[in-house]
């Protein structure tokens, strides 16, 4: 900031004696960069002149000058407080002189509105009047509006009522229709749709005044006495012949020119046409003309008659249930593709050129559909159906759904609404087209029929070799090769004859019949041998062969959704279930199963040792039984919900077919156990009598070492293998259960064993050492804990053997507590007999006590 200094006192030298202060004015405080410090540093500076400012410390101060460059910058600032007063007095001023003549304004414009507001009010009440002293109110102009318009109506009735007369004139008495033919030629829409009603109009009244031309064929009538239209001697003309050409004449007029404005793209002259043809027979000749001549049709009619062709891979995918579909036929993909940007980019097309579009779409859609893709579709299903029925209920679906797609996609454009809603007409013309493409497939039970048959014929050809290994085995043909001799080979007797001929049938295609024999895993060299090489494996069951069953069966639950889920799918679930209960419930389970009962029932009464191989199958079995159960469960009855006696009729079915089953696993483990039994009994039996009475001189250091007897070495072998085996086919609780009750029958049997033998001092020793071991083979069984307990008795028998009389006497008292503290004395009196010392005193004497 900087400040003038004052030099008015000056001397003649130009020096001053007095040093002026620094004037200043208002802008000096209004920048924003004031600052009140620097503002006094600048008055002190202006006031010491620049040769006393180096002047010693210690020369006195002169306050002097300081105070008079103040008193003069108070005299100034007060100076400029006072102008600032004033100014501020005259702004104000100003200000309240502005406020007033707002308020004045704003009052004079608000009495101004109220005017306009009142005057509004009294027009609009004036309008609104209907009181006959309002001559000039609103309903007086609505009816003079309306009077004028009915004058025009009858004007325009009454000029056309006179070009009409005019014309029946020309026409009934000249045989001419110049006048009409004029304004034909006009060269206007107005003109062409004037002389279409005329000539209509025309027709009516030649019907009703002139009858003859009605009555007779054609030519001219011939010339009479009588009156003719009401003139004497006059010549008859027929008007019907001569006003229908005129018709005939507008209406190929019309179409021709429909035809090049269509073709030259002018929408506008396009709907003048089809307005006017509207008339004549609603437009059918103007919706052919567009239809027919549509360059689509034209393209694809030269296609349509191509061969479907692709690659021999994909068809073979097609036919291969293990392998997943293509997808759909690429010829077929192709048009609907091209269909669906056809049919969007014609909608607004149809729209411009036509007044009555959405009857134009409808006839352009059924002949897209009717025409194009159904015999498209045709094609492909047929060339489907000839690789094999499963490539035809693929080709199906993919077909199904991806039309159904291109229909979603057409409703989702909106078509000639667009961008808005497709209109509930054209909607329901694409569903009903998508329908009738399709009934043929779906008529009655054609389909699931279908499903049904590719079904069995894949699971005929997976379980060939099983079926085949345990009819030979049963030497007669089961229920399940009846069924596959059921077209004529009810004679042949060798179930691979039966399949065979079935095969070379004219049922199953080329392909078909190479891909059922991969599914049999037969080459075709095999199918020609007499003797078809089988291993014990192809007589097992198999859990792969049961999920590749149960998938083939999933997708056809899927497809039968995709393609006819509706009121028919509880039925035809129940025709699956049906089906897959007697293909892998009778024909594979039961058949598994009743082999292992037939070989548990050979087990039974053989007098070699029983062959437990067979109970490996259980747990297969079981496994393949929970599958399917599960598939039934989840996904087959739930399909059924909607019709209450299906469903319980299916849960029926399920509930017999598995308690048929169960009844045979029950059977088979019955029968194992009566087989282990029966041969422990046996083995039993050969227990030497000696076995127990050692001889003296065959007290040994050898028989010393001997850990058990003969017959307890086999039947712990015995019983390890056994235990082994049903390890394999059970688990869980199953087997504890199944072991548990063989345990039962060997605890039984070994206490009724040792009644029967004489036991020397010695041989009670060989006695604890087979009951030892016999408790070693069933503890290390997972046996119920409550069972295994009970065990423990065996020991307590051992015993009985071994100790002396006073701890026997203890013993049967109970006082030592033990496992024969609930058994009664009785039951252990035959056990003390036979030790060899029962008849001497002290064994007496127990005996005695009890």
């Amino acid at each position: 900031m900087s400040f003038r200094p004052n030099h008015a006192s000056q001397t003649g030298s130009g020096r001053s004696i007095f040093p002026q202060g620094p004037t200043f004015t208002l802008e000096n405080f209004s920048n924003r960069d004031f600052i009140v410090k620097d503002f006094v540093e600048s008055l002190s500076d202006t006031v010491i002149p620049p040769n006393r400012r180096s002047l010693p410390a210690n020369q006195i101060f002169d306050p002097k000058p300081l105070i008079r460059a103040f008193e003069q910058a108070q005299r100034q600032l007060n100076e400029l407080s006072g102008d600032l007063e004033l100014r501020e007095n005259e702004l104000s001023a100003a200000v309240r002189r502005a406020e007033a003549q707002h308020g004045s304004n704003a009052e004079t414009l608000g009495r101004k509105l109220e005017q306009t507001i009142e005057s509004f009010q009294k027009l609009d009440t004036s309008l609104k009047s209907s009181s006959g002293n309002e001559r000039y109110g609103g309903s007086m102009a609505v009816e003079t509006g309306r009077k004028l318009e009915e004058l025009d109506r009858q004007r325009r009735r009454a000029l056309d009522a006179h070009f009409l007369i005019e014309c029946w004139d020309e026409v009934s008495n000249n045989g001419e229709l110049t006048l009409l033919e004029n304004l034909r030629r006009s060269g206007t829409g107005e003109g062409k749709i004037r002389s279409a009603h005329i000539a209509r109009q025309l027709l009516r009244i030649s019907q009703r005044l002139d009858p003859r031309s009605w009555s007779q064929s054609n030519g001219t009538a011939k010339q009479t006495n009588g009156v003719v239209n009401g003139v004497t001697g006059a010549r008859h003309r027929n008007t019907r012949e001569i006003i229908e050409k005129f018709s005939e004449t507008l209406e190929k007029d019309l179409l021709k020119s429909f035809d090049d404005f269509y073709r030259r793209a002018n929408f506008d002259g396009m709907r003048d046409c089809a307005t006017v043809l509207q008339d004549f027979n609603g437009g059918a000749s103007a919706i052919a003309t567009f239809v027919n001549q549509h360059q689509f049709f034209i393209d694809r009619s030269n296609l349509i008659t191509e061969e479907v062709g692709g690659d021999t891979e994909t068809w073979e995918r097609l036919a291969d249930p293990d392998a997943e579909p293509p997808g759909i036929e690429a010829s077929l993909q192709s048009l609907l593709d091209e269909v669906k940007v056809v049919v969007q980019d014609e909608s607004s097309i149809i729209k411009k050129a036509f007044p009555f579009y959405e009857q134009v779409l409808t006839k352009f859609l059924q002949r897209v559909f009717q025409q194009s893709i159904q015999q498209r579709l045709e094609m492909v299903l047929e060339k489907a159906n000839s690789v094999s029925s499963l490539a035809f209920l693929r080709s199906l679906q993919a077909a199904r759904s991806y039309i159904n797609s291109l229909v979603d996609d057409l409703k989702a454009h909106g078509l000639t609404e667009q961008p808005d809603t497709i209109s509930s007409q054209t909607s329901t013309v694409l569903d009903q087209q998508l329908d009738d493409l399709f009934v043929p497939y779906f008529a009655g039970s054609t389909y699931i029929e279908k499903e049904k048959k590719n079904l069995e014929e894949l699971y005929n050809s997976l379980m060939f070799k099983f079926t085949l290994y345990h009819s030979r085995r049963k030497k007669v043909p089961t229920t399940f090769m009846a069924s596959l001799a059921k077209s004529g080979s009810d004679l042949i007797a060798s179930a691979r004859d039966a399949y065979m001929n079935r095969l070379d049938s004219s049922d199953f295609t080329p392909t078909q019949r190479k891909m059922l024999l991969r599914v049999a895993g037969l080459r075709d060299a095999d199918s020609r041998q007499q003797e078809i090489e089988l291993t014990e494996a192809d007589g097992r069951l198999s859990i792969p062969y049961t999920k590749r069953m149960l998938k083939w069966l999933a997708e056809g639950v899927g497809r039968g959704l995709d393609l006819s889920g509706g009121s028919e799918t509880p039925k035809d679930v129940s025709a699956l279930l049906h089906m897959l209960l007697e293909h892998m419930g009778a024909n594979y389970l039961e058949v598994a199963l009743d082999a292992a009962a037939d070989q548990a029932l050979a087990a039974e009464s053989i007098k070699q040792e029983p062959d437990f191989t067979y109970l490996a199958q259980l747990r297969t079995a079981i496994s393949i039984m929970n599958l399917m159960v599960t598939t039934v469960n989840t996904v087959l009855v739930p399909l059924a919900s909607s019709s209450v006696t299906i469903r319980r009729d299916m849960e029926k079915q399920r509930n017999i077919a598995i308690s048929k089953m169960e009844d045979r696993i029950n059977s088979i483990e019955q029968r194992t156990i009566d087989a282990v039994l029966n041969w422990m009994n046996r083995v039993l039996g050969n227990q030497k009598r000696n076995d127990f009475r050692p001889r003296d001189d065959a007290l040994d250091a050898a028989f010393l070492e001997q850990l058990q007897t003969s017959t307890c070495q086999s039947i712990s072998n015995f019983l390890v293998k056994f235990q082994t085996a049903a390890s394999q086919g059970l688990d869980g609780p199953n087997l504890t259960l199944f072991l548990t009750e063989v345990a039962v029958g060997i605890r039984t049997q070994l206490l009724e064993h040792f009644k029967k033998f004489q036991v020397s001092a010695n041989g009670a020793i060989m006695i604890a050492k087979d009951i030892t071991r016999y408790l070693g083979v069933l503890r290390s069984w997972p046996l119920d804990q409550a069972f295994i307990n009970s065990l423990d008795i065996l020991a307590e028998i051992g015993n009985l053997f071994v100790i002396g009389p006073e701890a026997l006497r203890e013993r049967l008292r109970g006082n030592t507590g033990g496992a024969l503290a609930g058994v009664g004395k009785e039951n252990l009196r035959p056990y003390i007999l036979k030790r060899e010392d029962a008849g001497s005193v002290g064994i007496q004497s127990v005996l005695n006590s009890l």
